[in-house]
């Protein structure tokens, strides 16, 4: 390993890189730390390839001879090059894997929820993301509007797969129109230029009433079954409609009779698919069943459950694993304490179900189950994951909430204890005296919260 002061040979190059790929962790032991990489260091290229992502920092990395440029805190810039196994890591982190800016969709969508947000919430909650990379990290959903030339050949090159496409309609026109861009109609060639690179994708509709539905939806639905050795999964899931929609498209909400007459639309394409693809390739979100007043289909049907975090599946997905843990627990179990669980008006039955379930099997329990309307988005907003901390005050304040009160950590900002309209998990601790527990959305972990402690 040699380490080489540039500051005098290519420091005209490296001060044009704005990146700002600052390192947030050196692993003990670690070639990084061997090598005297330290913790605030700026990582600027690999091999001469400027990084701008850790996409870029992972496909670099796997060369076992890597000359690395690091830019020291007092501006000092080193050359180190290094000489490992092809799958041994550096050992550093980064505390933003997105290191250069995030790439903003240039759409205005018809159905957009960020424009649908009341004014003065805190400023990430209107950024609107359009970003492969955020794809691949975190199963962002990304339009593909906003690519040029060279991020397509990037995704290819570095292989970034799988990534998750918004598509809402195959019909270019269509497309055009409800996204609002005149660049969103080439959407085919796009997805077929990816599928023939083999990079795998998962698609979403979001589903209007009046625009993609009924005869749109065969016809995107058998434009994307066309390219199902790349598409592992289509996502339906119905519009979102918030009281703020002044002055937006008037889209109407799905009703019991519509949710049903959708459900049995997709039914009818898996059982098309089922057969010949052995999946059944696309899937209705668990709101439509809801909605619908129907039953979920069973755990199998859901083909591994490539779309959980779409709300595809979820409810049964969590109750599979809820009564797993239900049924490991002691049959002489006995518990004489309350305990609230939050929950939002899409799901108050199905939760009310589980509570019954747990009550059943621990003695002197008792699940509580309130349910919170959403009054801040209002409209027919009625999922978890957009409960505020004022609502959820207001609907448990004066109730007996037991020893502790539960919430799914899905209705927080992601790391942290923070809800939509930035009330914290301590202010609602200190609001009702009463502890408050985030639960992961998972059943049996859902199961240990209510116990843990009691």
């Amino acid at each position: 390993m040699i380490i080489i002061n540039l500051n005098d040979k290519v420091g005209v190059f490296l001060k044009e890189v704005e990146i700002k790929n600052i390192i947030s962790a050196v692993e003990t032991d670690s070639i990084a730390e061997e090598v005297g990489i330290e913790v605030g260091d700026k990582l600027i290229s690999i091999n001469g390839q400027p990084i701008e992502d850790i996409i870029e920092y992972k496909f670099y990395l796997a060369d076992e001879y890597l000359e690395i440029v690091i830019e020291k805190p007092d501006g000092e810039e080193w050359l180190i090059e290094v000489d490992k196994e092809y799958d041994e890591d550096l050992g550093i982190d980064f505390d933003n894997p997105i290191l250069s800016h995030m790439k903003s969709c240039s759409n205005k969508c018809i159905f957009c929820f960020i424009d649908q947000l009341p004014m003065n919430m805190r400023e990430s909650l209107y950024f609107k993301d359009d970003d492969s990379r955020l794809s691949f990290l975190h199963g962002n959903y990304i339009t593909l509007t906003n690519m040029k030339e060279e991020d397509i050949k990037k995704i290819i090159q570095y292989r970034i797969s799988p990534i998750n496409i918004s598509v809402h309609t195959t019909n270019g026109e269509l497309r055009k129109k409800m996204l609002n861009n005149r660049f969103a109609g080439n959407i085919m060639e796009t997805l077929e230029r990816l599928a023939e690179n083999h990079i795998s994708m998962n698609c979403q509709i979001v589903l209007c009433p009046g625009f993609n539905d009924g005869e749109e939806l065969d016809k995107t639905l058998e434009d994307l079954g066309k390219l199902s050795d790349a598409v592992d999964s289509v996502a339906v899931v119905p519009v979102g409609l918030t009281r703020y929609r002044e002055e937006l498209v008037e889209i109407n909400p799905f009703t019991k009779e519509t949710a049903n007459e959708t459900i049995q639309q997709i039914e009818k394409w898996q059982q098309y698919f089922k057969p010949k693809i052995h999946r059944n390739f696309v899937y209705a979100s668990d709101e439509f069943y809801i909605t619908a007043q129907k039953e979920f289909p069973d755990y199998e049907e859901y083909d591994g459950f490539p779309q959980l975090e779409n709300g595809v599946g979820m409810m049964v997905d969590f109750a599979e694993s809820f009564h797993g843990a239900v049924a490991d627990l002691s049959d002489d179990l006995k518990i004489d304490q309350t305990v609230t669980v939050v929950t939002s008006t899409l799901a108050e039955d199905y939760m009310n179900e589980l509570g019954k379930a747990l009550m059943e099997k621990v003695e002197g329990l008792k699940v509580n189950v309130i349910c919170v309307k959403n009054d801040f988005f209002g409209g027919h907003v009625s999922v978890s994951g957009l409960l505020t901390g004022g609502d959820i005050l207001k609907s448990i304040q004066g109730k007996d909430l037991g020893v502790k009160i539960i919430v799914g950590e899905n209705m927080l900002k992601s790391g942290e204890p923070v809800f939509l309209d930035d009330v914290t998990i301590d202010e609602l601790q200190e609001k009702t005296g009463v502890p408050v527990k985030i639960s992961p959305i998972d059943g049996r972990e859902f199961v240990e919260t209510i116990l843990d402690g009691i």
